[in-house]
């Protein structure tokens, strides 16, 4: 089995054009036409994911985020984006990055997210209006729970759910929540459709200060962490190939990439 068969699989799920203009998803390194020994799956590729993936004799890895974001105009090992491209050519790893195109359908990151704390009747927040099937396209993605909770049972809820040790939060309003919008990442841009959807709680991460007042007693910002947002797009990735393709050896990365530490 080649590489390109495994990616063109992926791209029939997050095509490339449903990516942001900014973003750089698809083959970063490697030949598509080589033979897959293995896929290694990890929400961000680093020098430690590759000398995983040389250790678990896979050829290919596949990460959320690119670590090829920005040009590249030299290959010197002088920063950690080139010492780990570096590293993959020397050994021969094909990285292939998913990024936005995966956070923009409908079964993708946000609806991973939805999924652990248990939302129903979901659909996107924002749809891109310029494509044909836009309901099912876009960003962010919004809920209800089955039933009410208080926002303090939310808040413990949504820890358990996320596996997370801490959250930064707006002030809890006093009243029962239920509708939930969603979104992996820095979502801070969906706060008004969040609002405008009339959702209880938005779920997000890479909040600043002064951002925090845009709720303006609307609804409740909950900060959850990038990393903690996403780290569960391994799952949802080993979902689809291991659906696909019985045989291969497909491996999720046991590296805990969160450049973030907390002090608790």
């Amino acid at each position: 089995m080649k590489i390109r068969e495994i990616t063109n699989y992926l791209e029939s799920i997050a095509p490339l054009s449903y990516q942001e203009s900014y973003d750089n998803a698809g083959l970063l390194t490697g030949n598509a036409n080589e033979e897959v020994t293995g896929v290694l799956l990890s929400l961000d590729c680093i020098e430690t994911v590759i000398e995983e993936a040389i250790s678990k004799k896979c050829n290919l890895i596949v990460a959320h985020h690119p670590i090829i974001f920005g040009g590249l105009k030299k290959l010197t090992g002088r920063n950690y984006v080139e010492r780990t491209v570096i590293k993959a050519i020397k050994n021969d790893i094909a990285i292939y990055a998913i990024h936005t195109n995966l956070d923009n359908v409908l079964n993708g990151v946000n609806a991973k997210i939805a999924e652990k704390i248990g939302l129903e009747n979901t659909k996107i927040l924002l749809p891109k209006a310029n494509l044909l099937q836009s309901q099912e396209v876009g960003s962010g993605m919004i809920g209800t729970l089955p039933e009410q909770m208080g926002a303090g049972d939310f808040l413990k809820h949504l820890k358990e759910k996320m596996q997370i040790n801490c959250i930064k939060h707006t002030a809890l309003l006093g009243k029962k929540v239920q509708k939930i919008a969603v979104c992996g990442g820095a979502g801070g841009f969906l706060l008004r459709n969040a609002i405008a959807a009339g959702a209880d709680f938005f779920i997000t991460s890479d909040y600043k200060y002064h951002e925090f007042f845009d709720a303006d007693s609307q609804i409740v910002i909950a900060d959850i962490g990038h990393y903690e947002s996403e780290q569960f797009t391994k799952e949802l990735l080993a979902g689809f190939l291991e659906k696909q393709f019985e045989t291969l050896n497909i491996q999720i990365s046991a590296v805990n990439t969160n450049p973030v530490s907390y002090f608790i």
